[in-house]
Order: C-alpha cells, then structure tokens, then sequence
C-alpha cells in the first residue's frame, strides 16, 4: 500500500521506551515528525537521534512533536532514550503492524544479503492526523535540517 500527500496517516497505538501505549491521535492538534530508523544505538541511528534531540526546542516552537519508530522492543527503547537523553518518545513495533501500515517494513540487502527491515524515512504528518510530507530515504546528518526547513516553509500557513 503506498501513502499519499493529503490522506489520513493510519492511526497506531504501540509501547513507548517506557512500556506505556502511544497512539497517533494522541498528538492531534500538533504537527508530528514520525520518523523510521533501522535500529536503537547504532551509529547511523544514534546520529540522527542526536540531531533531533538537538533540533528540539526550535521544532516545538514550531508546534511539532518527534516520534521515532523502529522494531525495537521497549528496554532497548529505553536504554536509547537514557543514554542519548531523547527528549522525544520512541516506539517498538515489534509485530511490524504499523511498520507495514506506513509501508515501511521491506527487503534490504547489505553485502548480497537479503534480510527485511526499516527504511529510514519520515513523514510530516498535519495537526488533523493527514500526511503533510514524506522524505524518502532521509540521510542520519541532514535529516533534522530538512524536516525544520520544510516546516518553517509550510507550517506555519497549513497549522490548524
């Protein structure tokens, strides 16, 4: 199933770091950065956690709030959160229900393996739950600078 620009994000509820039930609508009203990284305390993931925890204050000013999904269960989550200091919630998919509701969860190869994972991208989603932006393929060290630059352009005039 591909997603479209302008069409309701599927709704979700999954456990957070913290074991406690995180669902989509409860960010209504707030434009959220509901990003897909591989996996909890790699390099390529920590990086672009790190820029985001950095990038924070100006993205809430911007009225958006970060969720970070992977297939990690809630203590790796955890674990992630403490040592990086994410102010921002993670969340585990380990069924890979929401993974594949966001058609997110596909077939990688590294080295001539194949093997199924999370495609690191994002998608923008309105303050009325619908698909606002999608980045394909975001890079670990820009991926902060392109979701802020996109809001800053287009936040504001589509903000609820």
């Amino acid at each position: 199933m591909t997603l479209e620009i302008g069409q309701k994000a599927p709704e979700f509820t999954l456990p957070n770091q913290d074991g406690e039930n995180v669902s989509l609508s409860d960010y209504k009203g707030k434009w959220v950065i509901l990003y897909f990284y591989p996996k909890a305390l790699t390099p390529g993931c920590t990086t672009q956690a790190q820029n985001l925890r950095d990038s924070i204050k100006e993205l809430k000013s911007l009225n958006a709030e970060v969720i970070g999904v992977s297939g990690d269960e809630s203590k790796k989550l955890a674990k992630f959160v403490e040592k990086e200091e994410l102010p921002f919630t993670l969340v585990g998919d380990t069924e890979h229900t929401m993974l594949e509701a966001y058609d997110m969860w596909k077939e990688k190869s590294m080295y001539g393996r194949k093997y199924m994972g999370v495609m690191r991208s994002t998608f923008i989603i309105d303050p009325e739950g619908n698909i606002a932006h999608f980045i394909p393929k975001a890079s670990p060290k820009t991926h902060h600078e392109d979701v802020m630059k996109w809001l800053k352009e287009n936040g504001r005039k589509n903000a609820a």
